[in-house]
């Protein structure tokens, strides 16, 4: 008997609960850069010194946190529900929780790509990116994310993934960054939708959208519960 599609949508707040920092607690600066500084191409092109220390320094934040109960609890979905995890989030917790299907949309922290050939990708794990590190082609490395202004490559498989969910899942996201956002657009009617989240944001109503006013530690436990049962 085929297991019913639940899709999961996490954003920065599951993270944050394990410890890493994000830019919407710290007013779009991040110790004092702004964001477009660190995380866009023309950031680097200016100054690719910064934009690698600054992952770096993600990257060693990244080798001091854990997986949190919001994270066990969708592995714990996996026994009775075909679990896709949608990630914004470019840290490996999901993976490390031992969640098997996770599509990361803004790409992941533990690997590097090519500056200029972007299909040419590196498993680095908590490893530092230095200038005159290279791809096979003699290219500088860059971080593996996804940056403002570039195209999210993933966007198309998410939405076919969002369009067959029996039970879509929103925790610790804004809904504002797109197109990620957008993916709420392509549920299905019948679908069941829960949003999980201290502030819940400004969303259109839908007949089967619930929302839970908690942290993603805090509610998402109980709400895997309750669907298990």
């Amino acid at each position: 008997m085929k297991k019913p599609k639940i899709v999961v949508l996490t954003g920065a707040g599951i993270s944050a609960e394990s410890g890493i920092k994000t830019f919407r607690d710290a007013g779009g600066l991040w110790e004092g850069h702004d964001i477009m500084e660190v995380a866009s191409p023309e950031g680097f092109m200016r100054n690719p010194q910064l934009v690698l220390d600054f992952y770096n320094q993600r990257r060693r934040q990244l080798s001091e946190v854990n997986p949190n109960a919001a994270h066990f609890a969708l592995k714990k979905l996996e026994t009775k529900f075909d679990v896709q995890i949608i990630t914004q989030n470019v840290d490996d917790l999901h993976e490390r929780s031992g969640s098997k299907k996770i599509i990361h949309l803004h790409g992941e922290l533990t690997k590097a790509r090519s500056s200029i050939y972007p299909k040419l990708v590196y498993e680095i794990g908590v490893k530092d990116i230095h200038i005159g590190d290279t791809c096979e082609k003699g290219f500088q490395l860059r971080p593996f994310i996804v940056w403002f202004g570039e195209n999210v490559p993933l966007m198309e498989k998410a939405v076919d993934i969002a369009s067959k969910a029996d039970i879509f899942i929103i925790i610790g996201t804004s809904m504002q960054v797109y197109p990620a956002a957008g993916l709420i657009n392509y549920v299905q009617k019948d679908a069941l939708i829960y949003l999980i989240d201290p502030q819940i944001p400004d969303i259109a109503p839908r007949e089967n959208l619930h929302c839970i006013q908690k942290s993603a530690v805090e509610g998402l436990p109980n709400l895997v519960d309750e669907l298990l049962e």
